[in-house]
């Protein structure tokens, strides 16, 4: 290296020379060049830290790290030169870099057409697609960022929106579907060169992050990238000098890839927890340096909390501001709303609409539950079956507008009466079913699901039944007499002769029930949401109308809202019967994969399995980590300084990548959802990431092309003998000796 002119060598690196002040207040006393014996670990920390540590050959007239300059990044210290800005190993690492982005683009989209019909989840995302190109309103358990992207891509590509996408199999025919397929392969086909990046700079070894990327470009997880679209790239760590211009680039470009990765599914939070901790570790160590002024602190502080904090925030929003703006037209979601939410939607019976203002005698109304997602008031024609409580007609709570939700109220008295007169608080009424005409009913019998609840049925005829037909009317807050407002009244329905509630256990049915919510009657009259209804609908000719434009909620309003019933949405997702429902054991060993197409010999089938010579070194890299962390510690620990530069390529490297593959793994073993094979992918790329760094704690390169070789030459076979799963294959299933996977199915559980 060529430092400044005075200046001597005082700390060891891992392949070259730290330059160090001469006259530092805290040289090295016991590091004698050529000896073997080394400057404190904590001591060539601090002198890197404080800017004294140069790793570049080139001239410090540029952003980067210079004298004097405290190194302040997203949690990682200054990285150990290992020659790679040299010209040779630059130059090298650009190649390699060109080959990664040929083969990952090349791998995912080849044969991208293949299978001309829908697979799996094609049903959803492409539905979700077709959507936005129609700007219909839909409801779904994650923000909304892919599913706009997917229909932007498939927009302007020509496809116009109009294929059902009704299940896995329906033939494409005319439709133009590449485009959504070719952006989603094309994200997907970005993460091994991201992952490429970000291992070099973690390691600067271009070795180490080819085989990274060879990894991760040879899986034959290959063709799921529909949601995983930027999670390499805010790894990346910033080595330039706080506050100029590229250490402001990076920062930003973190922070808006943070907003990005929640915005597409919620699994984001956990790289965002990655990078908050991340951040935090870096304050706390910059709050230790004493050579750190307090007001430079600060601005460490808030330019964090700009662009970690309130960007991604401000983004994240700004994603939802264009959802709810692009799709401003009824559609399937509608019911899983509020009435409030509903009357913005164009095309919905509650948008611009006027309806009689208090509810009356004689009028057909809806009943909406105010627990979010709680459903309508709901029956038809099928009855409880033997075993669950009375063999009385169901009455459920139904997410979608129906006829089925239409209700007469009559008095408890005179049930045929036309009268239009107000229903009042602490009026006794009937709730006929129009559909049935059977009364709105509940007894002591026990209800389906909550066993301490009772059940609720439909019964009687034409309006006449018994005592267990009679409700009283109950407005929230109100007093006897009062009225009850269409849409804005809370009101709640007590059953006369047990004295229970009607409520919406957000429960969902087995199939007798057509897998709609339970609908009971609860002893418990505290008030809930689940025990709280409005009147939606609202339909008496005798009564005057007015406008319900001033229904209609603000943006902070929706917002807040439409979080609220997608986290209850993916809580409600539970495995339904003879459903597959995978296990996070099942992950890392690779022990089942998912079904994309096909089953028998004729079809064209497609099976989602990782390579399980990738998946499995892998697991043995996590292992061989934690063992290489604690067999350095030790011999540290003892003296054995001949692994002082081992551990710290270890150290520095890894732990960020370990802590990366728990954060996006361990937490769905406390999930109750249903789980699919695909939620541990990206924890598999934080383990692919490992397996390159710790393949090559030593990255000299003549050293290590045998190994280079050898690796790649294996990768490839693999992902050649396995590569019918991800492409597609007809013919003699895996068990016929004619098979192209004939002797590959190394697992029972493996389904092809």
């Amino acid at each position: 290296l060529s430092p400044p002119s005075g200046r001597n060598v005082y700390a060891y690196s891992t392949t070259t020379l730290w330059k160090a002040f001469p006259t530092d207040p805290q040289p090295c006393p016991e590091f004698q060049l050529y000896t073997g014996k080394l400057c404190p670990y904590s001591r060539v920390m601090d002198l890197m830290k404080d800017g004294k540590a140069y790793r570049s050959q080139k001239p410090r007239n540029d952003d980067r790290l210079s004298e004097g300059d405290s190194q302040s990044l997203n949690g990682t210290s200054a990285q150990h030169d290992q020659g790679i800005y040299s010209p040779n190993n630059e130059a090298q690492s650009t190649a390699f870099f060109l080959l990664v982005v040929l083969l990952s683009f090349s791998t995912r989209l080849y044969k991208i057409m293949e299978p001309p019909h829908v697979c799996w989840d094609e049903t959803h995302f492409g539905k979700m697609g077709s959507y936005y190109i129609n700007r219909t309103f839909f409801f779904d358990v994650h923000p909304p960022l892919g599913k706009m992207l997917i229909g932007l891509a498939g927009y302007m590509t020509g496809y116009d929106g109009t294929y059902p996408f009704l299940k896995p199999g329906d033939k494409y025919e005319h439709h133009n579907y590449w485009g959504m397929r070719g952006f989603c392969a094309s994200l997907g086909s970005c993460l091994p060169p991201f992952a490429y990046l970000t291992v070099l700079e973690l390691s600067q070894s271009p070795t180490a992050a080819l085989i990274t990327a060879a990894v991760l470009a040879f899986g034959e997880d290959l063709l799921l990238t529909n949601f995983v679209h930027s999670d390499a790239a805010m790894l990346s760590p910033m080595v330039f000098r706080p506050f100029s211009a590229p250490w402001w680039f990076w920062l930003v470009l973190t922070g808006v890839n943070l907003s990005g990765a929640l915005g597409v599914k919620f699994v984001g939070l956990f790289v965002i927890l990655l990078v908050g901790m991340n951040t935090a570790w870096d304050l706390w160590s910059l709050l230790g340096d004493l050579r750190l002024s307090l007001i430079d602190f600060g601005k460490h502080v808030l330019s964090r909390v700009f662009g970690l904090i309130l960007l991604p925030l401000f983004l994240y929003v700004t994603i939802f501001a264009v959802h709810f703006v692009v799709l401003n037209k009824s559609g399937p979601g509608d019911g899983f709303f509020s009435s409030a939410f509903q009357s913005r939607l164009i095309g919905n019976n509650l948008h611009n609409a006027s309806m009689p203002e208090y509810l009356a005698y004689g009028s057909i109304i809806t009943v909406k539950n105010l627990r979010i997602a709680g459903g309508y008031l709901h029956s038809h024609w099928h009855l409880y079956p033997e075993g669950v409580g009375a063999k009385q007609q169901q009455v459920t709570a139904y997410l979608h507008k129906d006829y089925n939700n239409m209700w007469l109220v009559h008095r408890s008295n005179d049930p045929q009466s036309g009268e239009p007169d107000l229903v009042r608080h602490g009026d006794i009424i009937q709730l006929e079913h129009k559909e049935t005409t059977r009364n709105l009913h509940s007894h002591l019998h026990e209800a389906p699901l909550t066993k301490k609840h009772f059940q609720v049925t439909g019964y009687g005829i034409n309006g006449t039944g018994d005592p267990n037909d009679l409700w009283q009317v109950e407005v929230c807050g109100g007093r006897k007499g009062d009225l009850v407002k269409v849409l804005r009244s809370k009101v709640r329905f007590l059953h006369r002769a047990t004295g229970c509630v009607l409520y919406s256990s957000g429960k969902t049915l087995p199939k007798w029930g057509w897998e709609q919510v339970e609908i009971t009657c609860s002893p418990y009259l505290k008030e809930t949401p689940n025990s709280q209804w409005n009147i939606e609908d609202h339909i008496n000719a005798k009564l005057p109308n007015i406008s319900l434009s001033v229904l209609k909620p603000h943006f902070l309003e929706i917002l807040l809202e439409s979080h609220i019933v997608m986290i209850r949405g993916n809580s409600g997702l539970k495995p339904k019967d003879n459903e597959m429902n995978s296990k996070p054991w099942h992950w890392p060993i690779n022990y089942q994969g998912l079904r994309f197409s096909g089953v028998n010999e004729t079809e064209y089938r497609v099976y989602l399995l990782g390579n399980p010579v990738i998946w499995w070194l892998n697991l043995v890299s996590l292992g061989l980590y934690v063992v290489m962390v604690a067999v350095a510690s030790l011999a540290l620990r003892r003296g054995v300084h001949n692994l002082f530069e081992y551990l710290i390529l270890t150290l520095m490297c890894g732990g960020l990548l370990l802590l990366g593959w728990l954060l996006h793994y361990v937490p769905f073993y406390t999930m109750g959802r249903i789980l699919y094979y695909h939620h541990y992918f990206p924890a598999m790329l934080f383990s692919s990431m490992l397996t390159g760094k710790v393949g090559l704690p030593q990255t000299h390169a003549p050293h290590n092309a045998p190994f280079i070789l050898i690796a790649h030459y294996r990768l490839i076979q693999d992902f050649y003998m396995f590569h019918p799963l991800s492409y597609g294959m007809r013919g003699p299933l895996a068990h016929d000796p004619d098979s192209t996977m004939a002797g590959l199915k190394w697992m029972d559980s493996w389904e092809f």
